[in-house]
């Protein structure tokens, strides 16, 4: 019985599925055809591994990103090491001019390198020259970004070299200075490929600490390739980016790599740190026992001003005589007093003449003054006054008042 035919493998990555996929051979292959497509070129990294046997005629060594952690192994012809100016060692900066291949047995990516050239001092501090003025114009060493320190922070975060001098140096000047401070101490790898991403990662630890205030990365002095990875971008970034107040204490005073001008405060040496990040207890002291004293006389002074005011008010008349006062204030009451009472009198005299005058004039102007003068009111029965005579009637009654009462007369005539 013959087995059915399988289907022809795909041509295309993309083509392949579960029923039907690549052998690892194959794609061992592809890859390899795609590398070796590759031009040969130059790359810039850090050596963090370099190995070198005997006799061997081809070296190996890792090419590591000074500012992520990614890396790359590299083949080099031993000619091509003894061709370098000096010995090459771990943590060089070179350029390697290299062919990418893929071991399609190991399934590795190996670069072949073909020519090495160590990264000169110069060069370097060309490139820093440019990443300084590339960060100074985003601003990242602007005044105003800067955070103040904290006058007397409840945790210190401490950055340091592992068993190292600048740790010395800041936590004994610290505490001679302030006995009390506390430390969240970070012990990381300060030079080398590996101190980026680990005093990187520290900071991070320590900015996230709920009660570390300010943060101090401290190393001691060196050369221009020993301080590089304090001008590193990536460590750069990440102290701007901080929300803890960070002081760079690296080096000495000629030392400057670009964290002393990303950090809110720098520190010339590490001793110096201490300094910057908690007060002097002993002139703190002598501060509070001068301004005490100072405080002491000024209210001593205030004291003794306002007893002699006391004395000089006490000395005058009117308090050494306690009863002037009531008397003078009793004759201003008594006069204001008379003054009421005779304005009120005078004021009833006034309206008691008006008054009189007021009736006088009503009684002048009455009808019964004019009946006093001898005059007569005539009225008829029903009450209305004669005042023609043409309205009377032969015979009628009338009534005539006069001063003293009435009587009554008859009409006669006409």
């Amino acid at each position: 019985m013959s087995t059915p035919a399988r289907a022809p493998l795909p041509e295309r990555a993309v083509d392949t599925t579960a029923e039907n996929p690549w052998p690892v051979r194959l794609l061992s292959m592809k890859i390899g055809e795609y590398v070796e497509k590759m031009s040969v070129l130059w790359v810039e990294g850090q050596v963090v591994q370099l190995t070198r046997r005997p006799g061997a005629r081809t070296a190996f060594l890792t090419l590591r990103d000074p500012d992520v952690d990614m890396s790359l192994s590299c083949s080099v012809h031993v000619n091509a090491l003894d061709a370098m100016p000096g010995p090459l060692s771990e943590g060089a900066r070179v350029v390697l001019q290299a062919k990418p291949s893929f071991w399609s047995q190991r399934g590795s990516l190996v670069m072949d390198a073909r020519q090495i050239r160590p990264v000169g001092v110069g060069e370097l501090l060309a490139r820093l020259e440019y990443l300084k003025r590339h960060l100074g114009q985003e601003g990242l060493f602007d005044r105003d970004r800067k955070r103040p320190l904290p006058f007397l922070p409840r945790r210190i975060g401490l950055v340091c070299g592992r068993a190292s001098a600048a740790e010395k140096d800041v936590v004994e000047n610290t505490r001679r200075r302030w006995p009390s401070a506390r430390f969240e101490i970070r012990q990381v790898a300060v030079q080398g490929t590996n101190a980026v991403a680990e005093v990187t990662a520290a900071l991070a630890e320590l900015d996230a600490h709920p009660e570390v205030d300010v943060v101090v990365i401290a190393r001691g002095g060196g050369g221009v390739e020993d301080l590089l990875p304090f001008s590193n971008e990536t460590m750069l970034r990440a102290v701007a980016a901080a929300t803890t107040p960070v002081v760079s204490a690296i080096g000495h005073d000629v030392d400057t790599p670009l964290l002393d001008l990303v950090a809110d405060h720098r520190a010339s040496t590490p001793t110096d740190a201490a300094k910057a990040i908690v007060p002097d207890a002993v002139a703190e002291r002598r501060g509070l026992e001068v301004a005490r004293e100072r405080g002491h006389r000024a209210v001593g002074g205030r004291l003794h001003h306002e007893r002699r005011r006391l004395a000089e008010l006490a000395s005058r008349p009117v308090l050494a005589d306690k009863g002037a006062f009531l008397r003078s204030q009793r004759e201003v009451v008594e006069a204001l007093r008379s003054r009421a009472l005779h304005r009120v009198e005078a004021g009833l005299h006034r309206q008691r003449d008006r008054v009189d005058h007021l009736r006088a004039q009503a009684r002048a102007l009455s009808p019964q003054s004019t009946l006093d003068r001898g005059y007569a009111v005539v009225q008829q029965v029903g009450g209305g006054l004669v005042t023609d005579p043409a309205d009377l009637a032969p015979d009628e009654l009338l009534r005539v008042r006069v001063a003293r009462g009435d009587f009554g007369v008859r009409v006669v005539g006409s």
